[in-house]
């Protein structure tokens, strides 16, 4: 990795992906290097969330010096993963991306543009965005729509999307947000936003995507949206009335050892 090159890390959490987690890591490594500034190198952490099929294996599979895979025994969720390699991030820019290819690793570059127009703090990547090239299921719209005024009300945050999974943030961001942080999966997203805005890192922009949903992996139950509302509802309380993530609480924040 250059040393005079300023450093991207892209964590991709990774659950029971056995079957495309190779191909996966593949497919952003080259477009990473096809299409990278100049200006850029780039780390890829792979934390594998759970060490329940051949994830692990596969993604050790892939010849790259820069890739790395992460893994623990039990699964404990998406936001747990995100966190875990951003732990071990070293760029300057902090960005994760989900595997299984439903957003394409592109966005990437169009997050990082982003940044250096708009001199941001974090960049989302938005399905909303009258530029992003979406396939979205009706129901997923609904479903969106609805908590995305929720998100408006409760957080003032200035996005139409929070969830997608694609976002890239400072890493100063990162390194203020990442020991208050408490939520392992469901609302991760908004917990990271919000805090990050209410810590002063205002300036949270939204870039276009591509996304291809798959049927398969995209369906939500009902299950899934009650946890989510619930984890948003606690991230609000945490934050607006017990006040968790105030610099005054920290000898109450949970040690986070991945």
């Amino acid at each position: 990795m250059a040393k005079d090159k300023q450093i991207i890390s892209i964590v991709v959490p990774a659950y029971k992906q056995e079957k495309t987690i190779k191909r996966d890591l593949e497919n952003i490594i080259s477009v990473l290097d096809e299409g990278l500034p100049a200006i850029y190198d780039y780390e890829i952490i792979c934390v594998v969330d759970g060490q329940l099929d051949k994830t692990e294996t596969e993604a050790k599979k892939v010849r790259s010096k820069k890739l790395k895979v992460k893994s623990y025994g039990d699964n404990h969720g998406k936001g747990y993963a995100v966190r875990t390699g951003m732990k071990y991030a070293k760029g300057e820019l902090i960005s994760f991306l989900d595997a299984g290819m439903d957003i394409s690793p592109k966005g990437i570059m169009m997050l990082m543009a982003h940044m250096e127009w708009y001199k941001a703090d974090i960049v989302v990547g938005s399905k909303r965005h009258p530029v992003s090239r979406v396939n979205y299921p009706f129901k997923r719209k609904l479903y969106s729509m609805g908590y995305h005024l929720l998100i408006r009300i409760f957080f003032s945050l200035p996005l139409s999307d929070t969830q997608s999974g694609i976002k890239i943030f400072k890493r100063e961001v990162v390194d203020a947000i990442l020991p208050r942080l408490l939520v392992k999966d469901y609302a991760m997203d908004i917990e990271m936003l919000a805090v990050a805005k209410y810590l002063g890192f205002d300036r949270i922009y939204e870039a276009p995507i591509e996304v291809t949903f798959n049927k398969a992996t995209s369906a939500i139950s009902w299950k899934t949206v009650y946890k989510m509302l619930w984890d948003t509802l606690a991230v609000f309380y945490r934050l607006r009335i017990k006040h968790y993530y105030d610099e005054k609480n920290k000898k109450n924040w949970l040690t986070f050892n991945p």
